[in-house]
C-alpha cells in the first residue's frame, strides 16, 4: 500500500490564557512527492502577492509538470476520508488582497507548467473562413501569447492594460481594457476551455458542451475549477498605432466626449477607436511622460488652475498612415469639449502600444517601488451615478484630502458586450465605468489608502451609487451575496456541482 505524504505544520496561537501550539497534519498524494515542496522559500513565495498587504502560508506548493499532476492533487483531496486541503491556482501573483492565496492548503505554482512541460502550451489555428484561434494554456502570460501571434500576423482582440498576466488568471475574473467598449471583455471572446473541477475532473467546456461549467468559469474567481487552457479568438492584427491623449478641464466635456467615441454605429463604426480610456491629472509631478516637455509647464499650471485634468486616451490601430488621419479626423470632429491646443499623439508600433505599461515597471523596479504594497480598488460605475462620484469621490475625498498622486482610470464601457450568462458582475446599467484607484504606498501607510478606498465605498452606498467591485474583496459571506445580487443562487448552486467541499480558491473568501 502507498503511503502519503505527511507534512506537518507547527503554529503559534495566541488565547486568552497565553500562548499555546497547535498541531496538525495534512495528507498529499504520494505520486507528487518530487513536485510539492514546503520548504521556506517556497512557502515564502506563496504566502504573498502584488498587493503586499495579505500574507498567508499554504502548508506546501506544487509545481506540476503536467496538468495530470493537478487533477491528482484535487482529486485525492476531494476523495480524503480525512479532512481534505483547499488548493489555489497561483498565476504570476499580480492579486493585490490574497485572492490566490490558501491558508494550510495547497497553492498550485502555475508558471511551473511552463516551466516543466514538454511542447509548446500555444497552439495558432483557424483559417480566415472559420477564424483564427490559439489553445493557450492556462498558466501562458499575455505578452508570450501575444508575441507567439504576432509570428502569423495574429492578435488577441481583448486585452489588459498589463500583459504580464496569466490567461486562468485573467479569464477567472474578466479581463478589461480600453478595448472593451469595442470587443467585450476577454472573457466574451474565448471559445473553449479545458478545466480541472473541485472533484478532480478534467473537463472540456464551451457554450455547447458542458456549458454550465463554461459560463461558471469566466469570473468564476477560481470558484468552479482551474483553467488548464483557453481556446482564444485572435484576428488579423495592423502593424501600428496612432495613440492619442485629449485633455479636458470639464467632466461633463469629458464623460460625454468619451461615450461618443464608442458610440458610432453604422457606417461610421470602422472609424470607431480601437481603445478608449481615461484617466486623472491632480499631482504636477505625476504621469506626465507622455507628453512633450516643452509643454508640460502649461500642463501643470493647468493642473494648479483647476485641480483636476481630466483626459481621454484614444488608440488607432493601423496599416495606412494616409487612412488613420482621415479615420481620426472623422473621430475627432464630434469632440467639443477638450481644451484647444492640448491633444497630443504618438506612433509606436502595435506591440509597444498594448506593452506600454511594461516600460513602467522596468523603471519602478530599478527605483525598488515594485515590490511595495498596493492597496487598490477597482469599482464598476453605473452612469447614472458618475456625475454624484465625480463630486463626491474625485473632487472631495481625492483631491481635498490631498490623494492626488493616485493612478485613477475612468472610461466607459457597454453591458451589451458581456454576456450574462458568465459569473462576471457588472451594474444594471446600459453604460457603466471601471473605476481604477492604482495606488502604491510604503509598508508603513498603507492603512491610509486602504481607508481612503472604504470612505469611498461608504460614499456610494450613502448616496445609492449602485456599484460593483472588480478584482475585490469583501469582509463577509453576506457581502459577497449582495455583490452576486441576483446571480448568487445561480453562482451558489455551480459551487455545489463543481465544488461540492469547497476545496478552491479559499482566498477569495466567499465559502471558506
Amino acid at each position: 500500500m502507498a503511503i502519503s505524504i505527511q507534512i506537518f505544520i507547527y503554529f503559534i496561537i495566541f488565547s486568552i490564557t497565553g500562548y499555546g501550539i497547535s498541531t496538525w497534519a495534512i495528507s498529499l498524494p504520494p505520486q507528487l512527492s518530487g513536485r510539492i515542496h514546503s520548504d521556506p522559500d517556497a512557502i515564502k513565495a506563496a504566502s504573498t502577492d502584488y498587493g503586499h498587504i495579505i500574507s498567508v502560508n499554504p502548508a506546501a506548493v506544487l509545481s506540476p509538470s503536467s496538468v495530470d499532476d493537478i487533477k491528482t492533487l484535487i482529486s485525492f483531496s476531494f476523495k480524503s476520508n480525512s479532512t481534505p486541503y483547499t488548493v489555489a491556482a497561483k498565476g504570476n501573483t499580480h492579486s493585490t488582497w490574497g485572492q490566490a492565496m490558501a491558508a494550510s492548503g495547497v497553492v498550485v505554482d502555475m508558471l511551473s507548467l511552463e516551466k516543466n512541460g514538454n511542447g509548446s502550451r500555444i497552439i495558432v489555428s483557424g483559417n480566415k473562413g472559420s477564424g483564427f484561434y490559439a489553445d493557450v494554456g492556462g498558466e501562458q502570460l499575455w505578452i508570450d501569447l501575444l508575441n507567439e501571434t504576432l509570428k502569423q500576423g495574429l492578435s488577441p482582440v481583448s486585452w489588459t492594460d498589463y500583459l504580464y498576466l496569466t490567461v486562468g488568471g485573467t479569464l477567472s475574473n474578466a479581463g478589461i481594457s480600453g478595448q472593451t467598449h469595442r470587443r467585450g471583455p476577454q472573457i466574451a471572446n474565448v471559445k473553449e476551455l479545458d478545466v480541472v473541477t473541485g472533484k478532480g475532473d478534467l473537463v472540456t467546456c464551451s457554450p455547447r458542451q458542458n456549458s454550465e461549467l463554461f459560463f461558471a468559469v469566466l469570473g468564476g474567481l477560481g470558484q468552479f475549477g482551474i483553467i488548464t487552457r483557453a481556446r482564444i479568438v485572435l484576428e488579423p492584427t495592423k502593424k501600428r498605432v496612432r495613440w492619442l491623449r485629449i485633455l479636458y478641464n470639464d467632466f461633463a466635456a469629458f464623460s460625454t466626449d468619451q461615450e461618443s467615441l464608442i458610440a458610432m454605429t453604422g457606417a461610421s463604426y470602422q472609424n470607431v477607436p480601437d481603445y478608449v480610456e481615461g484617466q486623472l491629472l491632480m499631482d504636477p509631478n505625476t504621469n506626465l511622460d507622455f507628453f512633450p516637455p516643452s509643454d508640460r509647464p502649461k500642463i501643470i499650471s493647468l493642473i494648479k488652475q483647476y485641480g483636476i485634468i481630466y483626459f481621454i486616451e484614444v488608440a488607432k490601430y493601423y496599416d495606412d498612415s494616409s487612412n488613420v488621419d482621415k479615420d481620426l479626423k472623422c473621430l475627432f470632429k464630434n469632440l467639443n469639449g477638450f481644451i484647444p491646443g492640448f491633444m497630443y499623439e504618438a506612433d509606436v508600433t502595435y506591440l509597444d502600444f498594448l506593452n506600454r505599461v511594461h516600460r513602467d515597471e522596468l523603471v519602478l523596479r530599478e527605483k525598488g517601488l515594485w515590490e511595495i504594497p498596493h492597496p487598490w480598488l477597482n469599482l464598476f460605475v453605473p452612469k447614472s451615478g458618475i456625475f454624484d462620484f465625480n463630486n463626491g469621490v474625485f473632487k472631495d475625498i481625492l483631491l481635498k484630502n490631498n490623494f492626488t498622486s493616485s493612478l485613477v482610470l475612468f472610461y466607459p464601457m457597454f453591458r451589451n458586450k458581456w454576456d450574462d450568462r458568465m459569473s462576471a458582475v457588472i451594474p444594471d446599467e446600459d453604460v457603466f465605468y471601471p473605476a481604477g484607484f492604482l495606488d502604491s504606498s510604503g509598508f508603513d501607510n498603507w492603512q491610509v489608502f486602504d481607508n481612503k478606498n472604504k470612505e469611498i465605498l461608504q460614499f456610494c452606498a450613502r448616496t445609492g451609487i449602485k456599484i460593483k467591485q472588480y478584482l475585490g474583496h469583501h469582509g463577509s459571506k453576506e457581502e459577497w451575496i449582495d455583490h452576486f445580487g441576483s446571480k448568487w443562487n445561480t453562482f451558489k448552486q455551480r459551487k455545489a456541482q463543481f465544488d461540492p467541499k469547497m476545496l478552491l480558491s479559499p482566498g477569495q473568501k466567499i465559502f471558506n
